[in-house]
C-alpha cells in the first residue's frame, strides 16, 4: 500500500477517533460510570454477577460496598477452573487466554485471564491510539514508510484443557491484526523464540535487512538488543544502521535509568520518547504530548478504575475511591474492573496523579516494591529520580540495581543497602554512595527524618555489582528477555542475599 494513501487512512481515523478522546475528556466521570453499569449488566448472569447480584446494582455506592476489592490470591481458584475450560464464572464469553504474569521474578505465575473483549477494546485499541497520538503531535512522521521493530516476550504460547497460556506480548502476536503484523519486524516466528540468547542473533539478522523507523519494547531488553546490534554492525550510533528511526515506544520499568544511554546510542535531538502503561490486566495510559513524562489516563477501554491512597493502604482504615475522588499529587494503589472479568481487582501498581483535568499518571512503583521497614516509605520513583542525579553528577551510567534493608540487631541501627552494576562506574564509589544518600534525603522527606543525626538510619551500604551479575542471577532464574523485570526495592532480603552471594563468585 502507497505511503501517502496508509498516511491518509491513519489521518481519517485519528480525526474520528479524538472525537471520542475528546468525550472522555471533558466528561470523565461520567464515561467511567457509564462503563461500570455496562460491565456490571453483561455480567450479570455469571456466576460471580450471580453471587453478587450484579443485576439489581444501578450506582457506585452499592457496586463498592457489596464486591470485595481482591487480590490475584483471592481469585486463583476461579481462575484455575476457567483454565480447565469452564466458563461463565467471571465473564459470559469463553476466556482462552490466560495471560502468565511475569511483572516480578517470583517463582510462583499468576494467570491472567485476557477476553477477545479485551484484546480488541482495550490492548489492539490502545496500539491505534498510540499511533494516533502520535501522529497527531508529530504531523511530518514518516512512520509507516517503514516497519516497527517489536521486542516482546520469550516465551510461545502453550495449549492446556482448550485454553492458552504464555507472556501477554506471545497472545498479542498470535491474535495480531493483519496491519499490525504487516507493519512489524522481526517474524512472528523470531518474535516468539523461546531461547533469548539465540533470538537476539535472529532478531538482528531479520532486523538489519528492514527499514526500521520505530522501536518498541522495555527499556532494559531493548537496549542489550541494540548495543549487541552496535556491537555487531560496527557502527557509532543506531542512525548508521537505520537511518529513518524516529520514535521509541516503551514502557514496563521506568525510562529514568536509561535515558542517557539511549541518548548516546539515538545521538539526534529530534528523536521521540513515547510512554505507555500497559501489563498483563490491560493498557492504561499512553503518552499524549511530545517531551513529557505523563500519561493520559484512558477511560474507554472497557476497564473501571478506583484508587487506594497508600496512607491507608492495608490499614485498618484503607478506603478506596472512585476517580471522581483523587487527588493531584499523592499516591495511589490501583484497583480494576475489567471486560475479561477481574472485578475490583488490585493489580499492585502504584501511581500518582499529576493532573486530574485531564487525568494524567505517573508510575510510582508497586505496592510490594518499596522499603518501608523503618517508617521510611521509599519508593522506585524517589529511587530513580535520586539515582538520575547522581549519575548525572558523577558521570556514571547504571545497567541495573536492586535495594533492601539491613534489619536492626542489637544495638546496631538499620539501613539501606544497595547493589548497582554500572556499565560506566564513578570515579569514586565511596562518594557515589554519599550523594545517593543525601540526594534520598532531599526527595523523601520521611527517609530524611529517620537518617538525620543516623537516629535511626545509618548511612546507606553500596556494592558494585560484576558485569552481567543481574543478567546471569535472570539467566539461573529462566527469566531472560521480554517483559521480566528486576525488582528494584523490597523490604525483605531475599532478592539481594541471592544476588550478593552471586557476586561473591
Amino acid at each position: 500500500m502507497p505511503i501517502p494513501l496508509v498516511n491518509s487512512i491513519a489521518s481519517w481515523f485519528l480525526k474520528k477517533r479524538f472525537s471520542q478522546i475528546e468525550h472522555f475528556l471533558k466528561n470523565p466521570n461520567e464515561v467511567q460510570l457509564e462503563l461500570l453499569m455496562s460491565l456490571l449488566q453483561t455480567a450479570k448472569r455469571t456466576e460471580i454477577g450471580i453471587q453478587h447480584d450484579f443485576a439489581s446494582i444501578t450506582d457506585y455506592k452499592t457496586f463498592s460496598e457489596r464486591v470485595p476489592v481482591v487480590t490475584y490470591e483471592d481469585i486463583q481458584a476461579m481462575v484455575e477452573r476457567a483454565r480447565r475450560g469452564e466458563s461463565n464464572i467471571f465473564w459470559p464469553k469463553p476466556i482462552r487466554w490466560f495471560a502468565k504474569s511475569s511483572g516480578t521474578t517470583n517463582a510462583k505465575s499468576k494467570f491472567i485471564p485476557v477476553s477477545s473483549d479485551s484484546l480488541e477494546l482495550c490492548h489492539y485499541a490502545a496500539s491505534k491510539d498510540l499511533l494516533c497520538l502520535y501522529l497527531n503531535n508529530n504531523e511530518n512522521a514518516q512512520l509507516f514508510n517503514g516497519k516497527n521493530l517489536r521486542l516482546g516476550g520469550s516465551k510461545e504460547l502453550y495449549e492446556q484443557n482448550g485454553t492458552y497460556y504464555g507472556d501477554l506480548s506471545a497472545i498479542l502476536i498470535d491474535n495480531m491484526p493483519l496491519w499490525a503484523e504487516f507493519s512489524s519486524t522481526p517474524s512472528n516466528k523470531v518474535s516468539l523464540m523461546g531461547d533469548w540468547e539465540v533470538k537476539i542473533d535472529a532478531i538482528i539478522k531479520e532486523t538489519l535487512r528492514e527499514n526500521v523507523t520505530s522501536l518498541a519494547g522495555v527499556p532494559s531488553w531493548m537496549l542489550v538488543l541494540l548495543n549487541e546490534v552496535l556491537e555487531q554492525t560496527q557502527k557509532a550510533h543506531l542512525f548508521e544502521v537505520w537511518e529513518n528511526l524516529e520514535v521509541y515506544f516503551h514502557g514496563g520499568v521506568s525510562f529514568a535509568p536509561y535515558e542517557e544511554q539511549y541518548r548516546n546510542i539515538l545521538p539526534k535531538t529530534d528523536f521521540r520518547y513515547y510512554e505507555i502503561y500497559n501489563a498483563s490486566e490491560g493498557f492504561f495510559a499512553i503518552q499524549d504530548q511530545n517531551d513529557s513524562d505523563e500519561l493520559l489516563l484512558m477511560l474507554d477501554y472497557g476497564i473501571f478504575y478506583e484508587f487506594i491512597p497508600m496512607e491507608t493502604f492495608h490499614t485498618a482504615n484503607q478506603k478506596v475511591i472512585p476517580l471522581s475522588e483523587v487527588e493531584a499529587d499523592k499516591n495511589y494503589a490501583v484497583v480494576i474492573t475489567t471486560n475479561a472479568g477481574l472485578w475490583r481487582y488490585m493489580i499492585g501498581d502504584t501511581v500518582r496523579f499529576t493532573s486530574i483535568s485531564p487525568y494524567r499518571v505517573k508510575i510510582t512503583g508497586r505496592t510490594k516494591h518499596h522499603i518501608n521497614v523503618f517508617g521510611e516509605e521509599l519508593i522506585i520513583e524517589n529511587a530513580e529520580a535520586a539515582l538520575k542525579k547522581v549519575c548525572a553528577a558523577t558521570k556514571s551510567k547504571i545497567v541495573e540495581y536492586t535495594a533492601g534493608p539491613i534489619f536492626m540487631h542489637d544495638r546496631e541501627k538499620g539501613a539501606h543497602e544497595w547493589i548497582i552494576e554500572f556499565n560506566k562506574a564513578p570515579d569514586n564509589i565511596d562518594e557515589f554512595a554519599f550523594l545517593l544518600d543525601e540526594a534520598l534525603q532531599n526527595i523523601n522527606s520521611d527517609y530524611e527524618a529517620k537518617r538525620f543525626n543516623n537516629i535511626t538510619l545509618n548511612r546507606l551500604k553500596l556494592h558494585v555489582a560484576r558485569p552481567k551479575l543481574f543478567y546471569d542471577w535472570l539467566k539461573k532464574k529462566d527469566k531472560l528477555g521480554g517483559q521480566h523485570k528486576i525488582p528494584r526495592l523490597s523490604s525483605q532480603r531475599t532478592y539481594l542475599d541471592e544476588l550478593l552471594k552471586m557476586n561473591q563468585k
